[in-house]
């Protein structure tokens, strides 16, 4: 068929109502999840003032001491990164289940349930004056944290074959304007200090960091008022998996060769991803001498690049190619990380960002419409839900890794690796033998 007609599959008037309901839901989502980022450093200097005895505090230092003598500075970093990394194990954990119970109930009862667990961690938040409290929100988040599995169903669930992978643009499009606006909204809120407004709500457990929970809890309501409304189940009765669901089975390989090729794809190429996201502002901060502002306006580069991208070139160019896509853009982030191992300068920091950008952009949502293209209609939740785990799981390895490295031997260790071990993930990638679908002849 000819490009003009391969630009031109659009999506039914149900599925592109669907696909938008889910980019608000997930966009939304992901400013609440990502509002934390920029905190970590004075959440555990405020931790280590104010509740210096908690148990969990010390036991979380004494495992940071283990890995090594690194200064307070490395330590303050890698507390940061621990506090990720249990949301995200959690993550890994109950991302298949919710992606199977949404498959057996539906999507509208899932999205629900998960949105209305979100809110109560962050209404927990809003009152966390000790490290304890903090913890059980965060378990608590990591757990519900089921809707971007769902959300990602909902629009395997509207779209054809020929445009899923624009379906999967839209969300990864959502991903990264949330991941800009969360921080940015976060170190704004941070600057409002209810317990020094307000002293006397100390004794409530209200805390410097109570504004920006607050804000994650309204947007979190609002976006549970959002899927009550105006989300009407997509998942019809006949395509609702009706066996039992066995936890233990959702962890076993998948029974298509093509969607744990892909799954595996994903996984070691967020591993690598993450820690270099991770790492990037003390490369910044160490090398350039870059402010928090500096910070954020990288950050806004690297989510503008990934949503002209994602909008752009994928949503128009992937259908029925996901497979050379995704390829191409494990290709771009080889120069990517090599160009940041050496950067010295804005302009090779800027140079470096650019061809990882677009080449995340590339591969994230490809790869998610691969698994999907490659489940039937039964099984979306449960495939999707375990991909999202994945990269969950690798969100946890790849931070602690990366800044392990980072702190242990120079700042160009965990670039250079990453830049050797995309070769890993492009190996796995050339064994899937992806059907092309009729648009793309």
């Amino acid at each position: 068929m000819s490009e003009k007609n391969q630009k031109s599959t659009p999506m039914a008037p149900e599925a592109k109502y669907n696909v938008k309901l889910m980019f608000w839901t997930l966009f939304m989502d992901i400013i609440g999840f990502s509002i934390i980022f920029p905190m970590f450093p004075k959440l555990a200097q405020f931790y280590l003032k104010n509740d210096s005895d908690n148990f969990f505090l010390k036991a979380l230092f004494g495992m940071l001491d283990a890995l090594g003598s690194m200064g307070s500075v490395g330590s303050i970093v890698l507390f940061g990164g621990m506090l990720g990394a249990l949301y995200s194990l959690l993550q890994f954990f109950a991302s298949p289940l919710w992606g199977s119970f949404s498959d057996r109930v539906g999507r509208r009862p899932t999205l629900l349930i998960s949105l209305f667990g979100i809110l109560i961690s962050y209404i927990l938040w809003i009152f966390s004056g000790s490290f304890t409290l903090l913890l059980v929100a965060r378990i608590i988040g990591g757990f519900m944290a089921g809707n971007m599995s769902v959300a990602s169903a909902v629009v395997a669930d509207v779209t054809s074959e020929e445009n899923r992978s624009k379906g999967m643009a839209y969300i990864g499009i959502a991903f990264a304007l949330g991941f800009i606006f969360g921080p940015a909204f976060g170190g704004i809120l941070a600057q409002y200090d209810l317990s020094e407004i307000y002293p006397s709500l100390v004794v409530y457990g209200i805390n410097p960091f109570s504004v920006p929970a607050a804000f994650a809890a309204l947007l979190t309501l609002i976006n549970f008022l959002f899927i009550l409304f105006k989300y009407k189940e997509t998942l019809s009765d006949e395509n609702k998996n009706k066996r039992s669901a066995n936890v233990l089975k959702l962890f076993a390989p998948r029974k298509v060769k093509e969607v744990n090729l892909t799954n595996m794809t994903y996984f070691v190429f967020i591993s690598l991803f993450s820690g270099m996201e991770f790492t990037l502002t003390f490369l910044a901060q160490d090398r350039l001498g870059y402010t928090p502002l500096q910070n954020a306006y990288m950050f806004i580069f690297i989510g503008f690049l990934i949503a002209m991208t994602q909008g752009g070139y994928v949503r128009r160019k992937a259908q029925g190619k996901e497979k050379s896509v995704a390829t191409k853009g494990l290709i771009l982030l080889i120069p990517g990380l090599a160009i940041l191992a050496y950067a010295q300068s804005s302009l090779m920091l800027y140079l470096g960002l650019f061809f990882l950008s677009i080449g995340s952009a590339m591969t994230i949502p490809t790869l998610t419409a691969l698994v999907s293209l490659f489940t039937n209609k039964s099984e979306q939740g449960e495939n999707l839900g375990i991909f999202r785990s994945l990269g969950a799981l690798g969100r946890v390895i790849g931070p602690l890794f990366a800044s392990i490295i980072y702190w242990k031997y120079s700042s160009m260790a965990p670039y250079l690796t990453g830049a050797l071990l995309i070769v890993v993930p492009l190996f796995i990638l050339s064994r899937i033998k992806q059907q092309e679908s009729p648009q793309s002849n």
